[in-house]
């Protein structure tokens, strides 16, 4: 197979996250190494560390689609909508559209399993969580519509949502109906914004 021009782009990135994502689901995250993916890829471990810095970023590769969501929620959420509102249509569409975010899914079963099964993997999302915590509480420290704790709020929202999720998690790995996932989900979703609501103060609208 010829190998790709280290200096791919998007491309290059989806594509070897895709052969990443099969190869660990295959065969267990410990079981693959990067130049099992580069190989497979066609490309060289290079470039791979150029679009995935660790091992781990191979499968939790919506870290930065995450970060682009909550600061959108924040900075270009509709005049007179507050924050909490903002971030909960966020949930919901993501939720709408089944994104591997909303971890609702039947097919996430499997990358789930894969995660509960590798201590890297899951020492890594919690760095990651911690990362979403910190982006968040920056873009409410910076914005004139939001008057309550902006570092409570980010840690709640972050760790509630984390909470969900790993239920989420729980439930598709046990085998259970992706429509009752959804109905949970959403029901958690609803819950987590009214306690944020009544738990870290007001928000004012823009």
């Amino acid at each position: 197979m010829p190998r790709t021009d280290a200096r791919g782009g998007p491309q290059t990135r989806a594509r070897i996250s895709q052969i990443a994502t099969r190869l660990f689901l295959e065969h267990g995250f410990g079981a693959v190494t990067v130049a099992d993916v580069a190989r497979e890829a066609g490309v060289s471990t290079v470039t791979v560390f150029k679009h995935f810095p660790r091992k781990e970023d191979l499968l939790l590769d919506r870290a930065e689609d995450a970060v682009q969501m909550l600061r959108s929620a924040v900075r270009d959420r509709p005049a007179g909508t507050d924050v909490l509102d903002s971030l909960q249509a966020m949930l919901l569409r993501l939720t709408d559209d089944r994104h591997g975010l909303s971890g609702t899914a039947a097919e996430s079963a499997p990358f789930f399993r894969t995660v509960a099964g590798s201590a890297p993997l899951i020492a890594r999302a919690r760095e990651i969580a911690a990362d979403l915590q910190h982006q968040l509480a920056d873009e409410l420290e910076r914005d004139p519509g939001f008057d309550g704790d902006s570092t409570l709020l980010a840690a709640f929202f972050i760790s509630g949502y984390t909470t969900v999720l790993t239920d989420n998690a729980r439930r598709l790995i046990a085998g259970e109906p992706s429509t009752e996932v959804v109905r949970n989900h959403r029901q958690r979703l609803e819950q987590l914004i009214r306690l944020l609501r009544g738990g870290v103060g007001e928000t004012a609208a823009v």
